[in-house]
């Protein structure tokens, strides 16, 4: 069964997440997620917050910019999340916009090097691994955490370029790819996926989440070329009613597909309205 999920863009303030996230419990959402853009909102502090205000919803961070933040950090602050809210908090990380990196000087020679020492010293710090690492980037001492998972959760990291999607097959448990993708990228996606598992020797299952920039509502055609821009795939969002979001998300699926985010465009006036129009319009026909 697909898993369907709906975005709360930080171009929305902060104070709006709490009615967002209530509408997402009440209406069934199966996922919601959150971005840590800059510099906007936090990824785990609204992540905490949507986790305290609900009890089943389950809240993905798509995602943590690595060079912005310290690999034991984010083991600390996703270990504290997964005890709290066992189960429920899918964590994303990845390279960060490289612009905003700069800004913060945080900007690396090699993003691709980074995500991939980050991730296996994510992943072992959360499977209660002691860590002592000294790469080009990652560096660890002696690290373990005192709190860890009771079970290492699943860490996805999202990507664009092939060899940072050969990467995350390699050295993630997932793959979270964006809105600029169509089918034909994720099916592309999926091959590079598998050869980085393959020459990693991994048989984990390996879940791919796609996102869908989709748009309803009487201008709907208009507001989605306004959001557009060359970056996109020909085939990537859509604009319509419930059928047009369903059949498109049967598209992602079909190309390899395990989750489908649908997200909305920067100036969608009623967030609220959007999470019920998935949950309740576009999930039955799904």
């Amino acid at each position: 069964m697909t898993v369907l999920g709906a975005v709360f863009r930080p171009q929305n303030p902060p104070e709006r997440l709490r009615a967002v996230a209530r509408v997402a419990e009440e209406s069934g959402l199966e996922q919601l997620w959150l971005w840590e853009d800059c510099f906007l909102e936090s990824g785990i502090a609204s992540a905490a917050a949507v986790l305290g205000w609900t009890e089943r919803l389950r809240v993905g961070i798509g995602l943590l910019p690595v060079p912005l933040r310290n690999v034991a950090l984010t083991a600390m602050e996703a270990a504290t999340l997964d005890r709290l809210f066992p189960d429920r908090v899918l964590l994303g990380v990845g390279h960060g916009v490289q612009d905003w990196m700069g800004q913060v000087g945080a900007r690396v020679e090699s993003p691709v090097t980074l995500l991939g020492e980050y991730l296996d010293a994510l992943r072992a710090l959360l499977a209660g691994e002691r860590v002592t690492t000294s790469g080009r980037y990652v560096h660890l001492d002696d690290v373990a955490l005192d709190w860890p998972p009771n079970a290492a959760p699943k860490i996805y990291a999202g990507a664009r370029g092939p060899r940072s999607i050969r990467l995350c097959g390699s050295h993630a448990d997932g793959t979270l790819l964006d809105s600029i993708t169509d089918a034909e990228g994720v099916r592309a996606a999926r091959t590079l996926i598998d050869e980085g598992r393959a020459a990693a020797g991994r048989t984990d299952p390996h879940p791919v989440v796609a996102s869908l920039l989709a748009v309803t509502g009487p201008d709907a055609e208009a507001r989605l070329a306004a959001e557009r821009t060359p970056k996109h795939a020909p085939g990537a969002g859509v604009a319509g009613g419930a059928q047009v979001v369903a059949d498109a998300v049967h598209r992602l699926v079909e190309a390899g597909a395990d989750t489908v985010i649908i997200q909305p465009t920067a100036d969608e006036p009623d967030p609220e309205a959007f999470i019920r129009f998935v949950a309740e319009e576009v999930r039955p026909l799904v």
